[in-house]
């Protein structure tokens, strides 16, 4: 039997090119359409904490295939260099992305949230504030609880958290034992950030979840339901989480970020 032309041709250099770059292509577009959604996850923690909080929610989404990186604010120069941060990392990563932020981490991804790879916001008891609002405006337009334990400035222009307060205050729901760490390696935050107005607010132009934890002593939760409100974030409570609650309940923070990342159109 004669074989077909097909078959025993010679495909050439150009076609030999083709099929290499076509078998190259075909395992990614496979994955592709097998995971759907967004794959990247940018974490910003806020003051008087450090990137190392969100282990718990990171091992959660990586173990489920989402590329997430944590971001070490600086915290030490204010509202734009803590962007700059941010927006240095969503330069390095390969496509749409989801940017979460706690607490003064919820300033500055409001901010650095215009940046193009950005698909989707999500706040973690954290500050969403408007363009020309600042972070302290927001502090002061309601009641502190007795608990809260944030310090004047000092003689320097930094920001600490009360060590007596820090536990009750700031992460209730952790023991006792991790409170006193987390106390010991809190950075110090330049008060400045604080006053700084906003000069862009993305949550107006891309969706947002929210994380309001209800014994929240560092931020009043009636502010975070304003706030989220007004953004027409997507708002899930956790009863009884302190305002660290992505490190006390890191599957409830994990849960919503992926939803974000599923949900984004």
């Amino acid at each position: 039997m004669k074989k077909s032309p097909a078959i025993t041709r010679p495909i050439g250099l150009f076609g030999a090119v083709v099929l290499v770059i076509s078998c190259w292509l075909m395992p990614a577009n496979v994955v592709a359409q097998g995971t759907g959604g967004v794959k990247n996850i940018v974490l910003v923690h806020g003051a008087f904490a450090d990137g190392s909080g969100w282990e718990g929610v990171y091992k959660i989404l990586t173990a489920k295939g989402y590329n997430v990186t944590a971001v070490q604010n600086p915290l030490s120069g204010g509202l734009e260099e803590d962007v700059e941060a941010v927006n240095r990392v969503l330069d390095k990563q390969d496509g749409p992305t989801i940017l979460v932020g706690h607490s003064w981490g919820g300033a500055v991804i409001t901010q650095a949230g215009v940046h193009a790879n950005v698909v989707g916001l999500v706040y973690v008891a954290a500050f969403a504030p408007d363009a020309g609002e600042t972070v302290l405006s927001l502090i002061l337009s309601a009641p502190a609880a007795p608990e809260n334990g944030i310090l004047p400035p000092d003689e320097k222009g930094f920001v600490y958290y009360d060590k007596a307060k820090f536990h009750a205050g700031f992460c209730a729901d952790v023991p006792a034992d991790k409170a006193a760490f987390m106390y010991a390696s809190q950075g110090a935050t330049a008060a400045k950030g604080f006053g700084t107005p906003l000069a862009q607010a993305a949550w107006k132009t891309k969706p947002s979840w929210a994380i309001v934890p209800t014994e929240d002593k560092s931020i009043n939760p009636e502010i975070e339901r304003r706030m989220y409100k007004r953004a027409n974030s997507m708002v899930t409570e956790v009863k009884g989480a302190s305002h660290v609650v992505f490190i006390s309940q890191p599957k409830a923070v994990a849960m919503v970020i992926e939803a974000a990342a599923k949900g984004v159109k």
